[in-house]
């Protein structure tokens, strides 16, 4: 397994567990994720931050137990050889075609997965031991086998959720009209 954290900085020497910066809403007992931790993301799923940071997207994919109605639904028209589809609001799409980002890699040793989406913590400060600069955020989308769609709003998109599909909602307090 191999875990990362992405950011626009490039000189983190070492991550130091911190609270979320707006606590979300936890199932009971699960709490302590708003509390201070390093977080990381499993390379199965690094579809998910491959974008600038405050960048609003859906990003949607097929489970196993995914219905062919859902996939044709929120799937519809997927190229070849993508698993996901990532969605981005209009306003965002130049910003992701000439942004850069950084890929820090993690040691494994001290993360715990919190089984949802290939996210990853720790309660302790970790020291990355490799780090990439992504410079054409597009072309790693497509390397993630990851669909980029520009659409006008994100707001039509929200229904997904009641879907059997599988998705994740990232920055979305930055989507026009999201609230």
């Amino acid at each position: 397994m191999r875990l990362f954290h992405f950011s626009e900085d490039a000189g983190i020497q070492r991550f130091e567990p911190r609270p979320v910066r707006k606590p979300a809403p936890r199932r009971p007992g699960q709490e302590w994720l708003n509390g201070p931790l390093v977080w990381a993301i499993s390379e199965d799923h690094q579809r998910l931050y491959l974008f600038p940071r405050d960048c609003p997207r859906i990003v949607i994919w097929s489970g196993n137990d995914s219905s062919a109605a859902d996939r044709d639904t929120w799937l519809c028209g997927l190229e070849p050889g993508m698993q996901a589809v990532a969605y981005v609001e209009r306003a965002w799409a130049e910003r992701i075609a000439t942004a850069h980002i950084h890929r820090y890699e993690l040691p494994v040793e001290s993360f715990e997965s919190i089984e949802d989406a290939g996210m990853h913590v720790s309660r302790c400060t970790v020291q990355p031991f490799d780090l990439q600069r992504v410079q054409d955020l597009p072309q790693a989308l497509r390397g993630a086998q990851t669909e980029l769609r520009v659409v006008d709003s994100l707001l039509p998109l929200r229904g997904v959720w009641e879907s059997s599909l599988h998705a994740s909602g990232i920055r979305l307090r930055n989507a026009i009209g999201w609230t």
